[in-house]
């Protein structure tokens, strides 16, 4: 089937890359939660942040990725060099999650309805940003390095290696309130998580049904495709 849109690879890492990271910011901003992907870097930023006030969203994804991606290297006993791919992908991340903080604001809405558009904006845009990356062959961020590498390391199911993921995060942000706080906060792990987590994958699925349709995703620099395929790929 003809597509309309043809060369987009790039465009829509690009993309995706800033629309996840503007869902995130909504979902933050809304107090109900945020993806228990994203949990444990959100607490380390609340918790930081009240001593150090540069200590950012983004760069609590810094220092979290960052693990992420030496442990990544540990549990697989090997470091390539698409981990260092990577690293721009999670700077480039970090950096737009601080800018579209900076753009829709940190405190949260008095109103209930404003603050369920902004979980529902939120939700919506991250599972289209995520189904624009998981076409593109550019750095992901650590979360789905993790999982890939794990999985093809010790020849597991995906998708069970991606639950056993999305349980641990979950388990690191309730220890990490508990720990660092003291008490578990909802603003963290609330309603919008739970909710997160029964419906990303249908929708990540759905939208990507949908750009399927209109895009063949073939990259439009070629050379600089086929030596990132095979030198860090």
């Amino acid at each position: 089937m003809k597509r309309n849109l043809t060369k987009t690879n790039e465009f829509f890492y690009v993309l995706g890359m800033v629309l996840c990271a503007l869902g995130v910011a909504l979902s933050a901003k809304s107090g109900f939660g945020v993806s228990m992907v994203v949990a444990p870097a959100y607490v380390l930023h609340r918790f930081f942040v009240e001593t150090f006030p540069w200590f950012s969203f983004g760069i609590a994804e810094y220092v979290l990725q960052g693990a992420i991606i030496l442990l990544s290297a540990v549990i697989c006993r090997r470091f390539r060099l698409k981990y260092l791919g990577c690293v721009f992908g999670v700077l480039f991340y970090g950096a737009l999650v601080d800018f579209w903080r900076g753009i829709v604001g940190t405190n949260v809405p008095e109103g209930v309805a404003l603050r369920l558009l902004m979980a529902t904006l939120g939700a919506v845009i991250v599972s289209l940003a995520i189904a624009m990356l998981l076409r593109t062959y550019l750095p992901q961020q650590a979360y789905e390095l993790c999982v890939q590498e794990i999985t093809d390391c010790y020849s597991l199911p995906l998708s069970r290696v991606k639950w056993s993921y999305d349980i641990a995060s979950l388990l690191i942000a309730i220890a990490l309130m508990f720990v660092l706080f003291g008490r578990f906060d909802f603003t963290v792990i609330g309603p919008a998580t739970l909710v997160l987590t029964v419906i990303n994958a249908p929708m990540i699925t759905l939208f990507g049904k949908l750009l399927d349709r209109i895009s063949d995703f073939s990259p439009a620099f070629c050379r600089f495709h086929r030596f990132y395929t095979e030198k860090l790929g």
